[in-house]
């Protein structure tokens, strides 16, 4: 079986099928690019500051924080991390809840480690006892998604700490990409009380630098020791690491598209329960919606109106679904029209 992780088709029209800030970065950031000069981008670029602002936007301490070219590589280096130096016919152990994003078993995979997969309950709800039930000692890696995507789920505190204690020997990895639009953080937690939790974070969705790939990990200096190891040492590259510090600290931008997404969450929760469309009420900047038998034609008649949204239904648990970002409140007017165009086409 491939975990080779499919990058989803470009398609033209608005894109609300990646999750991306779609209003952009902030434009101080481009200020920051624009004023690079020709002899910063010749020389390998220092991350003091990119570090100490993350650090202080995540409230630890700088040897907490480990910078990775976005979330992607920070998830790559903890399955390497975690996973290496078993033998081939008897390989370590990485457990995903389901559903969850391709590139935890794509790197699993890829650091030779024997995935198991936790389906999901038929409400979504976090499944504790059977996650508890599948550890084993091969165990060395667990991935857990808070808010979970595609769902919007969160997860609590107690049950990741509860699944950390059960499993001393693994590295429990908690992604909390969107974590910044609700559902909480337990960043404290990994950078002090619990020694093998690490905590993923992207600047992708709730800073609009998706193009800048810039991410990071967060949990006890021992802990993200042998990580350091593995990240190459300029892996940020000099636009990077002069956007990063610029986005952290402009809290007025960041403010501003987080109450948005609140309210595009608001107006999509309106019109999919007007309508009698299942969904779950998202801690992310998008929603999940079950569409059914007539997934195909709401997919293909968004896009034919020029709104791309992403069809979820091979995610376990998933048949039938789409996931549409509600990030800047225009777009998601824009996704409202579309959609009840088609959902009213559908009915007549």
């Amino acid at each position: 079986m491939s975990h080779e992780y499919q990058r989803p088709v470009a398609s033209a029209g608005l894109r609300l099928h990646l999750n991306e800030h779609t209003g952009g970065c902030s434009p101080k950031v481009l200020d920051a690019i624009r004023a690079l000069t020709r002899e910063q981008l010749a020389i390998y670029p220092e991350y003091d500051d990119a570090i100490e602002a993350c650090a202080a936007r995540l409230g630890v301490a700088p040897d907490n924080v480990l910078l990775t070219n976005g979330l992607d590589e920070g998830i790559l280096v903890a399955a390497v991390v975690a996973l290496r130096g078993a033998p081939a016919e008897d390989p370590y152990e990485a457990i995903i809840v389901q559903p969850a994003f391709d590139m935890y078993s794509a790197c699993a995979d890829g650091a030779g480690g024997r995935i198991v997969d936790i389906l999901p309950s038929q409400d979504f709800s976090f499944p504790l006892n059977r996650l508890l039930a599948a550890l084993t000692p091969r165990t060395r890696i667990i991935y857990v998604t808070s808010p979970n995507n595609p769902t919007g789920l969160s997860v609590s505190p107690a049950d990741v700490a509860t699944v950390a204690a059960a499993a001393p020997q693994a590295m429990v990895f908690l992604d909390e990409a969107y974590a910044d639009f609700g559902g909480g953080s337990m960043v404290s937690a990994a950078a002090s009380r619990l020694p093998n939790l690490v905590i993923g974070r992207t600047f992708a969705k709730a800073y609009g630098l998706a193009g800048i790939r810039a991410g990071a990990l967060v949990a006890t200096p021992g802990t993200l020791a042998p990580m350091r190891r593995i990240v190459p040492p300029y892996t940020l590259n000099a636009c990077a690491a002069a956007a990063l510090p610029v986005a952290l600290r402009d809290e007025a931008y960041y403010e501003a598209y987080l109450a948005e997404v609140a309210q595009s969450k608001a107006l999509a929760y309106e019109v999919l329960g007007r309508f009698g469309v299942p969904f779950w009420p998202s801690d992310g900047n998008f929603v999940l919606a079950r569409f059914d038998e007539s997934l195909g034609d709401v997919i293909g008649g968004l896009a034919a109106r020029g709104v791309i949204v992403r069809d979820r239904s091979k995610d376990p648990g998933c048949q039938g679904c789409a996931r549409m970002t509600t990030g800047v409140v225009a777009h998601t007017r824009r996704l409202i029209l579309a959609l009840e165009e088609v959902l009213c086409a559908a009915r007549s």
